[in-house]
């Protein structure tokens, strides 16, 4: 077997047969993000109907693409996906192509989870389809965004926390959920503040957690946005 670590467009030099490519998937493995590298084949088929139905259905080109790992990781199964397609595959750039659509299915179930569960969308009563679109369209943004702070934690937590959250969130944070020792100028990372609102939904953050869900930002952002409203309107009231 070879291996190389080179990008998409330069595996057609390195690997000059078009029935077998190595392809990277991004993972997530128990709360971390890895590499595994499969041996992806694939192959056209030719599916015909039932007999006695091949009048009303006509035959369907179907590929064939099998992704398998060489070795079976020690702290999971070995990834073995057989899928089929009726989208056209002809060289190897496009097996990894739909390969790599495959790979982000479990983000897009994630997307809907937070849609479903965090925004509660399947429990809305608008009487107006009309309503309902525009309902779900400013929920999507609202899943997104939780879904990328989920994510960016672990795969950017060193960066500045200015480019999620506001000086008046990251002071409201601080108050919330104080630092346990005092820290250095600048080491107040993205990563450290997003705990921060993990732990305003209940996450705990022992030594051994993984890595904050999507349920634990949600709440915490939810009760983030409550009380920065609060903040707002507090002065106000009081000074009236």
């Amino acid at each position: 077997m070879i291996t190389a670590n080179q990008p998409f467009g330069e595996w057609g030099r390195i690997f000059p047969n078009q029935a077998m490519t190595l392809a990277a998937i991004d993972r997530l493995v128990q709360g971390r993000v890895g590499t595994a590298e499969v041996e992806l084949t694939y192959r056209s088929l030719r599916i015909l109907p039932p007999i006695g139905k091949q009048k009303r259905y006509p035959a369907l080109t179907l590929t064939v693409l099998h992704a398998r790992e060489r070795e079976a990781p020690a702290d999971r199964p070995r990834i073995d996906w057989k899928l089929l397609t009726d989208l056209p595959v002809l060289t190897q750039e496009a097996a990894i192509e739909k390969l790599r659509w495959y790979a982000v299915r479990w983000k897009i179930e994630v997307f809907h989870k937070i849609l479903k569960s965090g925004c509660k969308a399947e429990k809305t009563r608008l009487r107006s389809a009309d309503r309902l679109v525009k309902l779900i369209a400013v929920y999507c943004l609202v899943s997104w965004r939780v879904f990328w702070m989920t994510m960016i934690n672990r795969s950017a937590p060193d960066v500045d926390a200015g480019i999620v959250f506001t000086e008046r969130e990251q002071l409201i944070l601080d108050f919330l959920v104080p630092n346990k020792a005092p820290s250095l100028p600048g080491s107040n990372t993205l990563g450290i503040y997003l705990t921060k609102v993990a732990k305003l939904g209940g996450y705990l953050a022992r030594g051994r957690d993984p890595p904050p869900g999507n349920t634990v930002m949600w709440r915490g952002m939810s009760r983030l946005i409550d009380i920065a409203l609060g903040s707002e309107i507090a002065p106000q009231l009081v000074g009236n």
